[in-house]
């Protein structure tokens, strides 16, 4: 999604806890031609994320696309989640992209335009595999979606969320490499395969333009109709 929003024209800062992870992507990025730079923070820390909004503003301008795509899932059978695990994914899943919203939303509408787009998750809307905290904290993100559009979006921001289905990334590994589960996952699509990284380009390039400027509070299912199967 950086790399396509990037592509489009838009300069991008990526955050994440790892210096080394993110200097690697940033090159990659610029070696495809998009102007990238990076703030390493975590966003379980309250103080970090405001810092990191405060160092983004003063080194690379006023921010116009907030995305959102940090996450923290884990997922015991709700009954052994502990309070401090379930206070960690809230602290990244939603807290961050609260204060997130809260450092660049109000800017964003008094310049009259900007774009957030949260990640959301299927666990939104339906329980499953011990969705717990996690399902919690994704409805809490399409929940809090809604709550920016309408704060905002009559001063030019606009504020959606994306809603994956199973996607094959470095950090899905492990569940792929379970025998039959990305079988039975991609099954139960109406395309009849998993998500690849390239689905999601031009959805967020759609949903960071001038072209979804009618489009506001939704949360988009891209998933090949996973949510409907």
């Amino acid at each position: 999604m950086a790399e396509a929003i990037g592509r489009a024209g838009a300069r991008v800062i990526l955050v994440a806890r790892s210096a080394d992870l993110l200097r690697a992507n940033v090159s990659r990025l610029e070696q495809d031609g998009v102007e990238a730079a990076w703030i390493a923070a975590d966003l379980s820390d309250r103080a970090q994320v405001q810092a990191l909004a405060e160092r983004a503003v003063a080194e690379h301008g006023p921010v116009d696309i907030l995305v959102h795509s940090a996450g923290l899932n884990l997922r015991p059978p709700l009954g052994e989640l502990t309070v401090e695990d379930y206070d960690r994914m809230m602290a990244v899943n939603v807290d961050a992209a609260f204060l997130l919203g809260q450092a660049f939303g109000p800017a964003m509408a008094e310049r009259g335009w900007g774009r957030i787009i949260n990640i959301a998750s299927q666990q939104a809307v339906r329980a499953f595999g011990n969705s717990g905290g996690y399902g919690v904290s994704k409805a809490a993100i399409t929940g809090l979606t809604r709550s920016q559009a309408e704060a905002w979006s009559a001063r030019g921001v606009c504020s959606n969320a994306i809603s994956p289905g199973f996607v094959r990334t470095p950090l899905t590994e492990p569940a792929f490499a379970v025998p039959g589960r990305a079988e039975a996952y991609a099954d139960r699509t109406q395309i009849k395969r998993n998500g690849e990284l390239p689905d999601f380009a031009g959805v967020a390039v759609w949903l960071a333009s001038d072209a979804s400027a009618y489009v506001t509070g939704q949360t988009i299912f891209v998933d090949g109709g996973f949510s409907v199967a």
